[in-house]
């Protein structure tokens, strides 16, 4: 569980110039001696993707490789692994939920994503407190007189039984007269992932839900290892690029990446 369980806390950004400097000396290489036509740019970008031609690395090598793929509609992950990879299977994926070396949650831009089970708590705690704000500003209408501390209680409690399914949970939620909505931004709280079989193209419906620190394991990581973790598999993915671009990708506010 979240060890910073209650309302959101201010921050400061957790990334240094020199942090900044050295991600973008790791990931991009200076061309000096030309620039790149916008063709030459797009071939680079396609390439990054994997989507140039098919290649050989692994499957969680390729999902950290696009830093994540977004998976809202289940099958999608399928297809762009399949687009990426020589010799994919559909099982292969599914296979590698069950097995726990790659998992399905909210992450960047509070929409589902595939990342490797390496990848997804250094995101989560990259992203988790700016995703609180973002999202209590949007609902604090809806939210009155509600304390997401005690609702993200209700859920651990629960979820440290095993998984459930998402209409107990919410019915919980219900019974104590709290919104439904509140379902919705608990995730932002308490780090849920969709459990197999829920969300894979055998069974689409994301509908099963366990905890994070259960499915994965605990974590330890920090905002500013998530940050910066974030802003590498991004360049890597989609560079080169700008603060802003990255920020965009990640849903959060430039001034989160800015020294």
């Amino acid at each position: 569980m979240p060890s910073s369980l209650g309302k959101s806390r201010p921050t400061t950004p957790l990334l240094d110039s020199g942090c900044i400097r050295s991600v973008v000396r790791a990931t991009l290489h200076v061309v000096t001696e030309r620039i790149l036509s916008t063709r030459e740019l797009n071939r680079a970008l396609l390439a990054r993707q994997l989507l140039l031609e098919r290649s050989r690395i692994s499957l969680t090598q390729a999902l950290e490789r696009v830093a994540g793929l977004q998976t809202q509609y289940a099958p999608s992950g399928y297809i762009g692994l399949w687009s990426r990879l020589h010799d994919f299977r559909r099982e292969a994926l599914t296979k590698a939920l069950e097995q726990r070396r790659a998992v399905q949650a909210s992450l960047m831009r509070v929409t589902i994503h595939i990342v490797s089970a390496k990848d997804y708590p250094i995101f989560a705690a990259g992203i988790r407190d700016h995703s609180r704000k973002w999202w209590l500003g949007l609902q604090r209408h809806q939210l009155e007189g509600v304390d997401m501390e005690d609702v993200v209680a209700l859920l651990h409690r629960h979820l440290a039984e095993g998984p459930k399914r998402q209409a107990e949970l919410v019915k919980l939620i219900k019974d104590q007269g709290w919104p439904r909505m509140a379902w919705s931004g608990a995730g932002l709280w308490l780090d849920m992932v969709r459990v197999p079989p829920s969300g894979t193209w055998e069974r689409r419906r994301a509908d099963l839900y366990g905890l994070a620190e259960q499915w994965l394991g605990p974590s330890s990581a920090t905002e500013g290892e998530g940050l910066k973790h974030l802003l590498r598999r991004y360049l890597r993915a989609f560079g080169p690029a700008t603060l802003n671009d990255a920020a965009t990708w990640a849903g959060l506010k430039v001034t989160a990446l800015r020294p």
